[in-house]
């Protein structure tokens, strides 16, 4: 495909034809697919690395760049999908860009089209509406989302508290180039338009590790974000380092009703700079309490469906079994007396 023109190609000294690495994306789902005992159920990361690009390097474009990446493997649920999406908006906030919008789609919105006519669709704000055949102008104004991206948006708005059309956006002519998406696609647009260049993207790629020689499916949303741009920026805001400590908490949730819930206290921990681990699975509490013990995480937080109800949550110590009941109100009060 036309991405595939980009990649960095040369032959070596001894004759050898080298490509060098184009995204952090398909290593990623390589590693993953030779070592699966990594899923416990899930796995996440963030990794910052080189990329090349083999095109005339230009304003905001290079032949090598660092990328910044955070991905969650081996869980289809959407709310990792909306919790990707949040965390690039509210990263880009942290680093001082007020305004700026990730543009969504989904990629099953292209379901029928031809290669040729999504790439034209992507190009749209590129070339200009004038340029663009009549047809696809009026396939998009019929374009809706989707009833995963619905539940992503409303995800977005009730447990993260962000606003469509002021930090997210539908953009039904987003297609992205890659061809291994699946599902959802976004893009982190600077001044919050849909034409402007991009400064970070991603999306969910559920079968990327079986393509590249995995022996199975294994679904994973992720989110890149060009660091080169960013410190390019004016806007551009320096973040004093923060060390990064091992988890204190292993998060657990149980049930439906549970779930609903989880991501606000997730949120919560997370913005008090509490180290936590956590899966939004549907695993048993015996399956979770092993992980968290595997992890060597010295408490769980258990949220089950009477707690959702109480808004309350039981706090366990891994090291001697013991638990409280702790409303959500004091949570945060009781945690900071844990040694």
């Amino acid at each position: 495909g036309e991405d595939e023109k980009l990649i960095y190609e040369f032959t070596d000294r001894g004759g050898r034809k080298l490509a060098l690495r184009y995204d952090l994306t398909v290593p990623l789902a390589r590693f993953v697919a030779n070592n699966l005992n990594v899923l416990s159920p899930t796995f996440s990361r963030y990794q910052i690395g080189q990329i090349f690009r083999g095109e005339n390097p230009q304003k905001g474009r290079y032949r090598e760049s660092t990328q910044f990446d955070l991905d969650t493997v081996g869980s289809a649920d959407l709310a990792e999908d909306a919790k990707i999406i949040a965390a690039g908006i509210l990263g880009i906030r942290k680093l001082g860009l007020k305004d700026a919008q990730m543009a969504i789609n989904d990629r099953k919105n292209f379901e029928g089209l031809s290669t040729q006519d999504i790439r034209a669709i992507d190009k749209i704000y590129k070339v200009g509406k004038e340029s663009t055949e009549k047809r696809l102008l009026d396939f998009i104004e019929k374009v809706k989302p989707t009833g995963d991206l619905r539940n992503i948006f409303q995800t977005l708005e009730i447990k993260f508290g962000l606003k469509e059309g002021v930090d997210f956006f539908f953009d039904p002519t987003l297609a992205r180039g890659l061809d291994y998406y699946t599902g959802s696609i976004f893009e982190l647009k600077p001044n919050g338009k849909p034409e402007d260049q991009t400064i970070g993207g991603g999306g969910r790629y559920d079968y990327l590790a079986r393509q590249i020689g995995g022996k199975k499916d294994v679904p994973a949303v992720g989110f890149s974000i060009g660091v080169d741009r960013i410190v390019a920026a004016p806007w551009y805001k320096k973040l004093s380092p923060r060390i990064l400590k091992k988890p204190k908490i292993y998060f657990i949730q149980l049930g439906a009703e549970a779930k609903l819930k989880s991501l606000n206290i997730i949120e919560i921990l997370r913005k008090a700079h509490v180290p936590i681990a956590q899966s939004l699975s549907k695993d048993s509490l015996g399956s979770q309490l092993s992980i968290a013990e595997k992890l060597s995480i010295p408490y769980a937080i258990i949220f089950g469906v009477k707690e959702a109800l109480d808004n309350s949550v039981i706090v366990r110590d891994m090291s001697n079994r013991s638990q409280d009941t702790v409303k959500l109100s004091k949570l945060l009060e009781y945690l900071k007396e844990l040694k």
